[in-house]
């Protein structure tokens, strides 16, 4: 049975995909996932080595290429994304990276939303600019932005939506027949939603990136990133970039990995559901300018949420309107905890202007809408009870800055 879940046509539902997924069990019939923490592999003869390497015999060859561990990771990531091919990575920023520079060349054009990850932000307007590839930055909720910067030798879209860290969202079937209309490709950094919560290859998108690290390890333990595309694109563009430049996985995290996809739709769905209570508990206490959340009513792109998206997430921002109320809001949270991470099983409270966006110019964050007093907030599994309380007496710290 399980050989036969390694395609994404097999007709069984996520919740099983999530455990069973790209299972492939060794002789021993293990019950668990076994991790091959192994950096090389032997050969029966020179013969069959030499028939590896020319990939004439199937197998593995060096797990800076690929591993047991890895592909199976990486078959169940493909199966509920309904992908043709995935290739995991160190981590997320790994996958954003690898994925833009293994397709663009020098004189390339990117066209970006501008509300981006730091370092996504960095990777298109400091990084890829000194190999001559030139990126436009637009607000990704006007249409009209997105056809405007489209060029001739534009070749990649970019964008995040949800946005991080204002929830700013993107109509994908919209930019993607932009962007295919002028012959470029469609890469989406998926992270804020989730593989539960969007389902951006089904809305056009080509290269769907993760920080696994977030939702699919979502316990705070180790790094990981994944891009999932067509067998055309890794086999043509990643793969030879990935095998010779070496920003593999390692094995262990890969099984860390794996092991976090069977508690993923529990885990999300759990979460997504305090999430989006807590969203209209901040929003009815009024102690906040605005709060984001894309399946409140209030939130400007709402429709496009409930039209692309299968539900709001597990994220929710919310300003504060000065950065001494944001700290003191911060600073009163007691089971919440400061970090910058994300999709984690505990709560946290980020404030992305010193933080995740802090080596952004002042006027970049102005234009993403990152203001003085945001703070994001990554809702984990911790009691909703205990949450609210926690969040309200934060509130009234906040008002009395």
């Amino acid at each position: 049975m399980d050989q036969a879940l390694l395609s994404p046509n097999d007709d069984i539902s996520l919740e099983t995909a999530l455990v069973r997924g790209g299972l492939r069990r060794s002789d021993f019939g293990e019950m668990s996932e076994a991790i091959f923490l192994t950096s090389g592999f032997v050969y029966d003869s020179a013969e069959r080595a030499e028939a590896r390497f020319a990939g004439e015999d199937e197998g593995f060859v060096y797990s800076r290429y690929a591993n047991p561990t890895l592909e199976v990771l990486e078959k169940r990531l493909a199966l509920i994304e309904g992908a043709e091919a995935c290739h995991v990575t160190a981590s997320g920023m790994a996958a954003v990276f690898t994925g833009l520079f293994c397709y663009l060349r020098a004189g390339d054009h990117v066209v970006a939303s501008r509300a981006l990850f730091g370092s996504c932000h960095v990777i298109l307007t400091t990084i890829l600019p000194r190999y001559g590839i030139e990126t436009t930055l637009v607000d990704g909720a006007d249409l009209d932005a997105w056809q405007a910067a489209m060029r001739p030798n534009t070749r990649a879209i970019f964008l995040e939506t949800p946005a991080n860290p204002t929830l700013d969202l993107v109509d994908l079937t919209a930019v993607a027949e932009i962007a295919h209309a002028g012959g470029a490709k469609v890469f989406v950094d998926n992270v804020f939603a989730s593989p539960l919560g969007q389902k951006p290859l089904e809305l056009g998108a080509d290269v769907v990136m993760y920080s696994a690290t977030k939702h699919i390890d979502g316990q705070g333990r180790c790094l990981g990133g994944a891009l999932l595309a067509d067998a055309e694109f890794c086999n043509d563009h990643f793969m030879p970039y990935y095998r010779h430049t070496g920003p593999a996985l390692s094995p262990f995290n890969a099984w860390v990995l794996a092991k976090g996809l069977e508690t993923l739709s529990i885990r999300v769905e759990r979460q997504t559901r305090s999430a989006h209570s807590l969203a209209e508990f901040i929003e009815a206490d009024g102690g906040a300018r605005t709060v984001r959340y894309p399946f409140l009513e209030s939130h400007p792109q709402h429709e496009l949420a409930r039209r692309q998206m299968k539900s709001g997430g597990t994220i929710v921002s919310l300003d504060l309107g000065s950065k001494q109320a944001a700290f003191a809001f911060i600073n009163a949270l007691r089971i919440v905890d400061i970090s910058n991470n994300l999709g984690d099983t505990r709560s946290i409270a980020t404030h992305p202007m010193t933080t995740t966006h802090r080596a952004m110019a002042v006027e970049d964050r102005a234009a993403m809408g990152i203001t003085d007093g945001l703070v994001r907030l990554s809702i984990g599994l911790e009691g909703y009870d205990d949450l609210q309380a926690d969040v309200e007496r934060a509130l009234a710290a906040a008002k009395s800055a």
